[in-house]
């Protein structure tokens, strides 16, 4: 556990202009806090779906609600594996207010801490591989107009706008620090736009499988009819750079495996479109917190549906 007063030889440079010198830290001290995701970010395309490096930026724009994502031309965009960082966050954020704990944008904790909140292992190459998704998150720029009002008023911010490693005199590692963007941690602050997640999540592996997780829980959730889409319309959804055949073949493969943690996958065609609900099961090991968000509901067995109709027919 780092104290308030733990400080490395760094902090000399720059810390009097930083945003640590005005905010008071939150030290993390809770173990095994429950994962928790952000709405706004389990349902659009804010992180890069593949390992590689992307440049590419994502631009999505749908239902008044824009989303523009911007790579940094070194490291490339945040994938949906450094989204992992921003979950630990507000999962950390939202166990301590519950504890009755004041809470901060500016983090101090230990690497050791969150990687084995995120499921993985805690060696130097795992170390490593959290100061490089810390350094995509800090280049990656996002401009979106999500609760920025009835005028249109578009946000622009970095998943961490500053980041340090705490070090002792001979060089030891000993705790890092980030400071959160306000427009995430209002987010979290609101809890209405939190919801829980599967601890399994940190062991799904693709990136497509990931998101999809992310996108049924928060639009299927616990409905019993669950939710449809029509598979262009994920595609668009996921800003994901593959082509949508291949998008489509990836989402065949998933549903053939049925491994999305308590939701079962179900693929339709509707002539020349093709359909994919998310039902529900009962191996879900989420607790039910607060009904879904609908967007929209068909009169066909009350159906949540998005970008689709509902008179289908089984893909054979």
């Amino acid at each position: 556990m780092l104290r308030d007063d733990d400080h490395s030889p760094a902090d000399a440079h720059g810390r009097e202009s930083s945003e640590r010198s005005r905010l008071d830290p939150f030290v993390v001290a809770i173990g095994d806090a429950a994962p928790r995701d952000q709405r706004d970010l389990m349902e659009r395309p804010f992180f890069s779906l593949a390992k590689a490096k992307r440049t590419a930026p994502i631009l999505y724009e749908s239902a008044g609600v824009r989303v523009e994502v911007f790579a940094g031309a070194d490291c490339g965009m945040a994938t949906i594996w450094d989204a992992d960082v921003l979950i630990w966050a507000a999962s950390q954020i939202v166990a301590a207010e519950n504890n009755g704990l004041r809470t901060s944008r500016f983090f101090r904790f230990t690497p050791y801490q969150l990687l084995m909140a995120i499921d993985r292992a805690t060696g130097a190459r795992e170390y490593r591989l959290l100061k490089n998704a810390l350094i995509r998150l800090q280049s990656t720029s996002i401009r979106t107009t999500i609760r920025q009002g009835e005028h249109w008023r578009r946000h622009q911010f970095s998943w961490i706008n500053e980041w340090e490693e705490l070090t002792t005199r001979d060089g030891r590692v000993e705790g890092m620090e980030f400071v959160l963007p306000d427009w995430f941690y209002r987010g979290v602050i609101d809890r209405s736009l939190v919801l829980t997640i599967d601890p399994a999540y940190f062991r799904l592996t693709g990136g497509i499988e990931r998101w999809l997780y992310r996108v049924a829980r928060k639009h299927a959730g616990h409905q019993p009819h669950g939710w449809l889409f029509e598979v262009a319309h994920l595609h668009q959804k996921s800003g994901s750079m593959a082509r949508i055949s291949d998008f489509a073949l990836d989402l065949r493969r998933i549903a053939a495996k049925q491994s999305l943690l308590g939701y079962r996958l179900e693929i339709y065609r509707e002539g020349r479109r093709e359909l994919l609900q998310i039902r529900p099961v009962s191996t879900c090991t989420v607790p039910v917190e607060k009904g879904v968000e609908t967007l929209v509901t068909s009169g066909a067995k009350g159906i949540g549906t998005s970008g689709a109709r509902t008179a289908v027919k089984p893909l054979a």
